[in-house]
């Protein structure tokens, strides 16, 4: 189809290569034009990185520069690609393959494996589960359903680390993983399946990807062809890839680095399946000659809620952290992020219904409307809420509460214990029927300790948490009722939660919220030992829990709500407090330590019924405005400066040019750039305030520890008016200062 034929079909399409560039930001049309060599996107939330990247096909096609059947597109999912096939169609370049990792492999793997092994690809496993269950069998372990879903997750793990059965006890070890069951038996359990599989001729969809491997090795005139086939390469969400996904790229790539890749460390959540921001990270080592672009121009989401997301990676640490993007809003300011504090969780989610409620009074769509939470498990008290409130919602990655298999499990032997014997009133009541029922669920595996990991034992385990809460709050309620009484009521609230599913407030855990985005999200449930969960304890795993919550605070476009509770029911003690991350977020709140405390709890507003007898009502931080005039400030350079831009300045311009010297000679001697060193408005900052004490010029904007330690003396020594000594302390540089403030340069 020629690109003529393209516009008759699609309007739209751009009339030339140089139309495809219209529209497109400076760093948009950086990444667009970028044809050759190796490329590096790393492209912040809302930043538009699939418009760049398929505009950047569309154009070198259009251009006559790449051929549509030689480039190879990858990203994760299946609709990801789906969308940028028909964005290439949009802009007239069809003919581009779009695929996920496993798509490619198989589509190759069918066409070659006759050549390269003989006979017909083996049958490919619609599903692990019915093999793995017959593998536990094998070995003398029997799993319930929830069990089977952590072992089929951990030999999936295994094999995108390339991970063989005999060594997984060491890898887990190696990999500070925490296992959901007795690696042993998983291992053991992992080796029979394989063999099952050996046996029946099948493979599963790991196996895709390895074979590919394999084949490609072993073979190189395959290898050749392929690559003769596919010339350029483009790979979206780079972050997420695995080890065996890298592997298999290398392979497509061999000695060329015709290669775009698209990323941001800071989204990368999903460790536990095997994926890695390392070779995104390590991307410029690999090759240093790639084209580096940053896009950091937010289009999704205000001002408000981008400080909110540049504040909490702020205080992020680790490899990740030291290539987060600073985000800059390219939208009209909008209203302050809400932080809200409540007495317990029915009180939290009946306070979120209302809000909902009144967002969608006031012409917000339900549909546009998100409630995020860490687990599954804590979506039942939501759902009765919106329920009560007459607000449609939607569960997405998650069956509804009532129709989980747990549940209805739960609900069975309940109802079979209540007519059996259950229903003495003697032993009913606060005391009594909570005893009934965790005597009941222990039977599941339910216990008073949660299990560890995060695997689907633990939302097993929730899920009957959560029951045997609410019959502790039910009988509080009512001292006389019985597990008869306690069966009718999780009737009555099964039958009351079947909402509409169209045009519903989603309602989704933070990962199934990845890649999606709404005008209003209330991130709920953020108290300590829930995000991050209390199970998260190495560096590493805290870190991936703040980057869980920068995913949920970057999916609000203009409303964002943040919320938590003291207590787990009406009338508990409130002996929980606030996340970690929220602290120095919060209005009046200070920085909570990396690993420990939660921070002062100021600055919030408090849900209806929380306020505590005797505790003032804490109010809302001023924003950042302007030491001349008093205007608010959004600009991340004005906010640098603490001024407006054309407000009048107290700059010491000899001083100012001194600081540009030292900074020129610093790049030169480090091998980076200037603004790599400092931003001009760091510098600018600097002039104006003249630090004389190292206190002093810590707290200008843009220095922070690191620099203060690098280059504090220098920079103190020439607003003293005397020399520096000219050398930078701790060898290579010192961090860089964000895309996002050099892009605002003078």
């Amino acid at each position: 189809m020629t690109a003529a034929t393209d516009a008759t079909l699609f309007p739209q399409v751009p009339a030339t290569a140089d139309a495809v560039l219209d529209g497109l930001d400076p760093e948009q049309r950086e990444v667009a034009t970028a044809l050759h060599g190796p490329v590096c996107v790393l492209a912040g939330a809302g930043t538009g990185k699939t418009r760049a990247i398929t505009h950047r096909i569309a154009y070198g096609v259009r251009a006559g520069i790449l051929q549509p059947g030689s480039v190879l597109a990858v990203t994760f999912t299946a609709r990801a690609a789906g969308e940028m096939r028909g964005r290439l169609r949009q802009l007239g370049a069809a003919g581009v393959q779009a695929r996920t990792f496993h798509s490619a492999a198989l589509r190759q793997l069918q066409f070659f494996w006759p050549r390269a092994v003989g006979g017909e690809l083996p049958r490919l496993l619609d599903r692990k589960g019915p093999l793995v269950a017959e593998a536990a069998a094998r070995c003398r372990l029997r799993l319930d359903r929830n069990e089977l879903r952590d072992v089929t997750g951990e030999i999936e793990w295994s094999k995108v680390t390339q991970t063989v059965p005999a060594d997984y006890p060491a890898a887990l070890v190696k990999a500070g993983r925490e296992a959901p069951r007795d690696p042993a038996e998983t291992g053991q359990i992992y080796a029979t399946y394989e063999q099952l599989k050996r046996d029946r001729g099948t493979i599963d969809f790991e196996d895709v990807l390895l074979l590919t491997v394999g084949v490609l090795q072993d073979r190189h005139d395959i290898a050749e062809q392929v690559r003769a086939q596919y010339q350029h390469f483009v790979v979206d969400e780079y972050q997420d890839v695995s080890p065996l996904q890298q592997r298999l790229l290398e392979l497509w790539l061999g000695d060329r680095d015709s290669l775009c890749v698209v990323g941001d460390a800071s989204q990368t959540i999903y460790s536990f399946t095997g994926a890695t921001p390392d070779h995104l990270l390590d991307f410029r080592i690999r090759h240093p000659q790639a084209t580096v672009v940053k896009l950091v121009r937010d289009y999704r989401s205000t001002p408000q809620v981008v400080h909110l997301a540049n504040g909490l990676l702020a205080g992020a640490r680790g490899r990740a952290a030291e290539h987060r993007l600073e985000l800059v809003s390219q939208r009209e300011p909008g209203a302050e992020p809400v932080f809200t504090e409540y007495a317990d969780e029915p009180a939290e989610a009946e306070g979120t219904a209302r809000r909902i409620r009144d967002l969608i009074a006031a012409g917000v769509p339900a549909g546009e409307i998100a409630v995020l939470f860490r687990i599954n498990a804590q979506s039942e008290v939501y759902e009765q809420a919106l329920a009560d409130a007459g607000v449609p919602y939607q569960l997405r990655g998650a069956e509804r509460f009532f129709e989980r298999p747990e549940v209805r499990e739960a609900g069975v032997k309940l109802r079979g214990a209540a007519r059996f014997g259950g229903n003495d009133t003697l032993l009913a009541g606060a005391a009594g029927l909570p005893s009934e029922v965790r005597a009941v669920l222990s039977d599941m595996g339910w216990t008073d300790q949660p299990p560890a990991g995060s695997g689907a034992a633990r939302d097993r385990w929730e899920s009957l948490a959560a029951l045997v809460r609410l019959a502790e709050d039910f009988a509080r309620a009512r001292p006389t009722a019985t597990l008869a009484d306690l069966v009718a009521e999780l009737d009555e609230r099964a039958a009351a939660q079947h909402a509409p599913t169209v045009e519903g407030v989603t309602l989704a855990s933070l990962h199934a919220a990845k890649g999606l985005e709404w005008d209003a999200v209330f991130l709920v449930g953020l108290t300590e030992g829930m995000l991050p969960l209390h199970h998260a304890r190495t560096d590493e795993q805290i870190e991936e829990e703040r980057r869980l919550l920068y995913v949920g605070i970057t999916r609000a476009r203009r409303h964002l709500a943040l919320s938590w509770s003291l207590a787990r029911s009406p009338g508990g003690r409130p002996s929980r407090g606030a996340s970690r991350f929220l602290g120095g977020l919060r209005p009046g709140s200070r920085a909570a330590g990396h690993r420990h405390g939660t921070g002062a709890t100021g600055g919030v507003e408090r849900g209806s019924g929380s306020a505590a007898p005797g505790r003032p009502r804490r109010t809302h931080r001023s924003p950042a405005r302007c030491r001349v005039c008093h205007r608010t400030l959004t600009d991340p350079g004005e906010m640098k400066l603490m001024r407006c831009e054309d407000c009048p300045s107290e700059l010491d311009e000899a001083l100012y040019e001194r600081l540009r010297d030292w900074r020129a000679d610093q790049a030169a001697r480090t091998r980076q750039p200037a603004y790599c060193v400092f931003t001009d408005k760091t510098l600018m900052a600097i002039a104006e305030a003249v630090p004389t004490a190292a206190e002093d010029l810590a707290v200008i904007p843009g220095v922070g520890r690191r620099k203060l330690d690098r280059f504090g003396a220098d920079v103190l020594a020439i607003c003293a008016g005397e020399e520096p000594d000219g050398e930078p302390a701790g060898g290579a540089a010192g961090g860089v200062e964000s895309a996002a403030e050099n892009s605002s340069k003078k």
